[in-house]
């Protein structure tokens, strides 16, 4: 078969058949009388070859080795490969993060453009100070995208610039919530924590609250304690077990015991939640560091509930827990006289 029907047959040019042939990759076994190139069928067969291996990535020089080297095996090859075009994907799903997130910031000229460009070069930054500085002054007042936002607060590692885009997030409104919101769900514990820390900082947002009830029974502990803090503060009853443990825990324990007692205001939940520290106590009979600090929160409840209990644990075997609870007891009968 000629070289013209060879390439109208096979879809290979008739240029790429010469220079195939110049390379020695496929070389036709014979020649016409005039001299011009002949391919016999192993020769369209291994053109096909050829073809198929270009269709992976392989090079030319690669392919010449697959096909003349007997022992030559392809795991190693394709493993390559397989890097190869995975971090070419990551470049091109990087490129077009990019260019979505300039997209969104909806620009009107090609100088938006440069500053969006600009702000994200100094949110991928190294450098925690320069992540930092982007967030809290972006270049010639650029709004940030709240979905560039949400997924720098879900990435951040550095305490610093996680607080800055947090406050970045919380300013956005709504809309920043409902980008960060989708962290709470993770996989990754590490970015459960940071989507947590960022909803908290907007708990009376709409669309925070259902995800931090959520983050209220979550397997992490710190996701959970998290959760308590935010929604104890808007009022939520649920996050009364929580706290209690934190306050056991001693994990932000006087914060939490300030919100119990802001929740205990309520006659509904006081009970339930001085039958909740009473029954700690008891568990905890041995352990005075964690009764002085059920103490405290005791403390922290209106005093016709507190009242009774502290006046109890005044006559305590423990003298460092008596005497804990006989200075709270004065705090608390001052508080109800005044």
């Amino acid at each position: 078969m000629l070289i013209g029907e060879v390439a109208r047959r096979s879809g290979v040019s008739c240029r790429m058949l010469r220079h195939y042939d110049s390379l020695g990759l496929v070389r036709p076994t014979g020649r016409t009388v005039g001299g011009y190139r002949e391919y016999s069928e192993e020769d369209i067969r291994r053109i096909f070859h050829v073809e198929s291996l270009r269709t992976l990535g392989l090079s030319l020089r690669q392919i010449g080795r697959a096909l003349e080297d007997p022992a030559f095996t392809p795991s190693a090859l394709v493993a390559d490969l397989i890097r190869r075009s995975e971090d070419r994907l990551k470049r091109e799903q990087e490129l077009l993060d990019r260019l979505r997130t300039v997209d969104a910031s909806t620009p009107s000229a090609w100088q938006d453009v440069l500053r969006i460009v600009k702000l994200l070069h100094g949110l991928n930054s190294p450098n925690a100070a320069r992540r930092q500085q982007a967030v809290l002054a972006p270049a010639d007042d650029v709004p940030v995208p709240t979905d560039l936002l949400a997924a720098a607060v879900l990435a951040e590692s550095d305490p610093n610039v996680a607080g800055a885009l947090r406050w970045a997030l919380a300013r956005a409104g709504g809309d920043g919530v409902a980008s960060v919101v989708a962290g709470v769900y993770s996989d990754d514990v590490d970015v459960r924590r940071r989507a947590v820390l960022a909803v908290a900082a907007m708990a009376e947002t709409p669309g925070a609250t259902a995800a931090l009830a959520d983050a209220l029974g979550d397997p992490d502990p710190m996701v959970r304690r998290h959760a308590a803090l935010a929604t104890g503060k808007t009022g939520s009853t649920a996050a009364a077990p929580t706290l209690v443990a934190m306050i056991v825990d001693g994990t932000n324990d006087v914060e939490a015991a300030e919100i119990l007692g802001a929740l205990s205001l309520d006659p509904g939940p006081a009970n339930q939640i001085m039958n909740a520290l009473t029954a700690e106590l008891s568990t905890h009979s041995a352990d005075s560091s964690v009764r002085i600090r059920l103490i405290q929160a005791l403390a922290e409840l209106p005093a016709p509930v507190a009242k009774s209990t502290l006046q109890q644990l005044t006559y305590d075997e423990d003298r460092s827990v008596a005497l804990v609870a006989t200075a709270l007891l004065a705090v608390v009968e001052s508080r109800s006289t005044n």
